[in-house]
């Protein structure tokens, strides 16, 4: 180490049997951005942590083992000793990770993130350590390793405070006014028109900046302005091309062009590339019919980076994208470049740039702006006319004369004036906290250089790789690269483990990913070889856009995509890379067997002397299990009430189930009951377990009745706020009242009548993606929802105008589907779990926490409202409907698991090896319980749901339940 602090660079020779000392970098190289160092891996020697583990780190830092003597990192660094920021053993021994390197990338692991200065303007001591933490500018995102800066940057507080004190200090009127306060806003937005320019180092000469609500209109103004000729007139028609590499955004602009009569023509980025054969003779190219390409500066899904020569050469026609006489436009979406990288369009002139403004600063979001070459200007045609574009025209004629000003032409109605303010704040603060986007540019790739380098060296025991990354280069240059990584984790066979998985997972770690297929199909069609057919079977599969069924048929639907902003730390990247090695490099990855011994549904008849049809004939009591495996919930009442269905209505349920199907036939006989039924009253707080209880046309009555929101009137549950869990609800059916309890709080009581006066303001609220009308309980149990989790709250219940919600999906079979409610559940009225599958799981998870469990607590946290007690674990999942007592329920399909079971329901405290031991037990999956509908029977008997009730179940033909295709992750509240 030199005397600055900067670890000396090694040099990229260095070999097995000898190392060469580097030399430090020049001290003027030392503040700002570090180059990147050109280390790369060519051909992987095999090398193995465990090889390394053999020796000792002796006091220079340096590994003590003979010849092989790789010095690591002094003491300081972030990175000593360490190969993921791991203890070495523990990587080795425990995950079986191997990491198959050449010296040179061990040093290269080692000494990038040495190369990666941090963006922010620090003291020399800080940058003597490397990469430090986040500044206290993102503070509000302690904990967080947020991985999603291609989806949006984030804001600094000194963004938001600099724009606060300018509202506070400013009064700014609407622009199209001519008062003091007005000419004040209008001046400004001209200025920051102008820090746009510079920023992308042009002037007002060359370009004229256009506001729009974001890229995505910029781009529409485009394909409607745009002086297309369309075809069928006596002049060559106009062609609007695009590489399939692009955003929905851009191909969507193919349906104004089709109604203008103008053909569209996907390219590949492999073509374009051969397009110089598209070259026309001399005699051909005096031809002046405009025609449009539109590539992006970088791809949103690889961060694959396209040569910004190209829009020179396409518009001297050096390049032709197909070969038709004409002039080319080149329309460069710059949406994702931007946001970590410089745009000279002094040098690279485009004729038209959109662009989205939060995905550099984060705030403000809805904004952006077309950058339009000042050449093509005055070509653009425009029908419509708002406020502010007209210099005249006339309501009772056909006469309208356009503004001078190209952007005033453009921006119909007034501009969101404060937003656009808040623009010039955001350029001071990005320059102030990084000195410009060059060093953006260096930062975010070395982080993104060193993510890739580890990630694609990871390797199984087995030598199979642990992700497949999706990527058109190897990372080695900035130029061709952003700081994106796109990839899918496989498991040991090479198998694709789904997207949504892998999401559930990283939440444990409160890490932030992106899904999906991320606005771009071309990609995601070129990258896993999705076929066009393979996207027309999916969609007739239930697969749509943004929804989480990430596996067809084993093929994947999408991937994971990570990206680094600005604000990206080094501990982002060791995190995610932690959590990568931890989740599945992990000691015990063996999947539970599934373990069904239920004999398939047959056609043929069965007759009524059958041994186990008459079994089946009597109601089986309560199965024993002993209080220490199956207590009740200590926090809530059990209410008993001796009420059993007698002998008619089981035969009258066999009447019923044997229209569609044969009752099941299970080995030995043996009957299948109701153990536990727990309703929860207020949606994700406490069980409230009951021996019976009477059913409505919505589940269990007042089962999720109410829910606790923010104060913006958003649903909180435990993935927000675990403590809610310690919230103790009961329902007294007798004083026709709900007691709510939590430990250092008065009980307070709400009444089960529903508030229909007049002072009850209804109001429309959100439950995944079901919209339901609610009403607030008063200012008393807000303030006690308030004082208890320590955050402004409120209690709403859910109002009778809305007792019809219908769930419309999912419920496939259904009798009347429309006319079945739901309650503020998420996804179905009713939930079940089989004890017996709580005891198989409960031995994998006990394994890997290397301590007991007890059934109780896995219960619980698996928050379901039927537990049944059946012989096999798992043979629920094999059912398509059910019987019990009265009433008859159709299986909507399995419950697929979060976050949620990871929290201790007594405690509230999380552990995210539930979520872990879940998906390694049922092979990938986190389903564990089957949803239910109720179907009501035509029967006079009360509707009441008892402890020791027999279950008659169905089998299905298909033994494999299809999850709920809802994008809402589906977890009981």
């Amino acid at each position: 180490m030199c005397d600055c602090g900067i670890t000396p660079v090694p040099s990229a020779s260095f070999g097995l049997e000898e190392s060469k000392k580097g030399s430090c970098l020049p001290p003027e190289e030392h503040h700002g951005a570090v180059p990147v160092l050109p280390v790369r891996a060519h051909e992987p020697s095999g090398l193995s942590v465990r090889a390394l583990l053999r020796g000792s780190v002796g006091r220079d830092g340096c590994l003590q083992d003979g010849n092989l003597s790789p010095p690591f990192l002094p003491q300081g660094c972030l990175f000593p000793s360490s190969a993921l920021g791991l203890p070495l053993p523990a990587v080795a021994s425990d995950h079986g990770l191997f990491i198959a390197l050449t010296t040179a990338m061990n040093w290269a692991l080692m000494l990038v993130p040495v190369a990666v200065t941090p963006c922010f303007n620090s003291t020399s001591e800080q940058r003597r350590s490397g990469l430090r933490s986040r500044p206290s500018n993102f503070i509000f995102i302690s904990g967080i390793t947020y991985l999603d800066h291609a989806g949006s940057a984030l804001f600094p507080e000194s963004l938001l405070k600099a724009f606060t004190d300018d509202l506070r200090n400013n009064v700014y009127g609407n622009p199209h006014s001519q008062n003091l306060s007005s000419k004040l806003t209008y001046d400004t937005i001209e200025h920051v028109r102008y820090r746009i320019l510079q920023h992308f180092h042009t002037t007002a000469e060359d370009y004229t900046i256009i506001f729009t609500s974001g890229c995505t209109a910029a781009l529409k103004l485009v394909a409607e302005a745009f002086p297309w000729i369309p075809g069928g007139t006596k002049q060559p028609s106009s062609r609007f091309c695009y590489l399939t590499d692009s955003h929905t955004s851009v191909v969507g602009m193919r349906g104004i062009t089709a109604s203008m009569n103008v053909l569209s023509v996907p390219i590949k980025p492999k073509e374009i590339l051969l397009s110089e054969k598209n070259r026309l003779p001399a005699e051909e190219q005096n031809c002046t019919t405009p025609h449009l390409f539109s590539y992006p500066a970088q791809s949103n899904f690889s961060g694959t980076k396209y040569p910004l020569s190209w829009i020179q050469d396409i518009k001297s026609g050096k390049l032709c994208p197909i070969k038709i006489p004409g002039k080319w436009f080149v329309l460069l979406d710059a949406a994702s470049y931007v946001s970590s990288s410089p745009l000279d369009l002094g040098v690279h002139q485009a004729d038209f740039i959109p662009i989205s403004f939060y995905k550099i600063f984060g705030f403000p979001t809805g904004l952006g702006a077309l950058l339009v070459n000042n050449r093509i200007a005055p070509l653009l045609r425009k029908t419509y006319f708002g406020g502010g574009t007209a210099a005249a025209y006339l309501a009772g004629e056909d006469f309208y004369f356009p503004r001078k000003s190209i952007a005033e032409r453009f921006e119909d109605g007034t501009v969101s004036f404060l937003d656009i303010i808040a623009l010039k704040h955001g350029f001071d603060v990005l320059e102030k906290l990084t000195g410009g986007m060059e060093k953006i540019k260096q930062h975010t790739f070395a982080l993104a250089h060193y993510t890739y380098t580890v990630l694609s060296t990871l390797k199984y025991a087995n030598g199979a790789p642990v992700v497949r990354i999706y990527s058109d280069t190897d990372f080695s240059n900035p130029d061709l690269q952003g700081p994106i990584i796109n990839f899918n984790v496989l498991d040991e066979n090479g198998e694709v483990i789904g997207f949504s998985q892998v999401d559930k997972m990283a939440s444990l770690y409160n890490i932030h990913v992106r899904t999906g297929c991320f606005c771009n199909t071309g990609a995601c069609q070129m990258h896993l070889g999705i076929s066009n057919e393979d996207i027309q079977k999916n969609l007739q599969a239930g697969h749509v856009c943004g929804d989480d069924i990430d596996l067809v048929d084993g093929r994947p639907t999408g991937s994971v995509r990570i990206s680094f902003g600005y604000m990206s730390s080094f501990e982002d990247a060791q995190t995610f890379l932690k959590f990568i090695v931890a989740t599945r490099l992990s000691k015990s990855g063996t999947e539970i067997p599934f373990q069904s011994s239920v004999t398939r549904l047959t056609t043929e008849s069965v007759p009524d002397d059958h041994p186990s049809f008459n079994n089946a004939d009597k109601l089986s009591p309560i199965p024993h299990i002993s209080d220490r495996e199956l207590g009740n919930n200590s926090s809530a009442t059990k209410m008993t009430v001796k009420w059993q269905p007698p002998e008619p209505v089981a035969e009258s349920i066999r009447a019923a189930v044997s229209e569609t199907a044969v009752p099941t036939f299970r080995r030995g006989g043996k009957p299948i009951t109701v153990a536990n039924i727990y309703l929860y009253p207020i949606k994700s707080c406490s069980a409230f377990e009951v021996t019976e209880w009477p059913v409505g046309n919505q589940g269990l009555l007042y089962d999720r009745n109410w829910m606790v929101v923010n104060q913006n009137g958003v649903c909180i549950t435990q993935k927000q706020e675990p403590r809610l869990c310690l919230v103790n609800p009961s329902i007294d059916l007798k004083k026709n009242i709900m007691v709510i309890q939590a430990e250092g709080m008065d009980p307070i009581s709400v009444s089960l009548e529903e508030n229909t006066g007049k002072e009850a303001v209804i109001c429309e609220s959100k439950v995944c993606s079901h919209r339901v009308k609610t009403y607030d309980c008063g200012d008393g149990l807000a303030h006690w929802f308030s004082l208890f989790l320590g955050h402004p709250c409120r209690l709403i219940r859910q109002s009778s105008d809305i007792k019809n919600r219908s769930h419309q999906k999912n419920a496939k079979g259904l009798e009347s589907a429309t006319n079945i409610s739901l309650s503020l559940v998420n996804e179905a009225q009713y939930l079940l779990i089989n004890v017996a599958s709580i005891v198989q799981l409960k031995e994998h998870v006990s394994a890997r926490l290397e301590e007991p469990l007890e059934i109780e607590e896995l219960i619980r946290r698996f928050r379901a409202n039927i537990v049944i007690s059946a012989p096999e674990s798992f043979e629920e999942e094999e059912w398509a409907e059910i019987s019990i007592g009265t009433l008859r329920f159709q299986v909507v399909g399995p419950c697929s698991r979060c976050q949620i079971i990871c929290i201790d329901q007594q405690s509230a405290e999380r552990n995210k090896e539930f979520l872990q031991s879940l998906s390694a037990a049922r092979g990938r999956k986190t389903n564990f319980g089957i949803y239910l509908m109720n179907q009501p029977l035509r029967s006079s008997f009360p509707d009441i749901l008892s402890v020791g009730s027999q279950v008659l179940p169905v089998l299905k033909e298909n033994t494999e339940i299809q999850p709920p295709t809802s994008s809402e992750e589906k977890c009981s509240g």
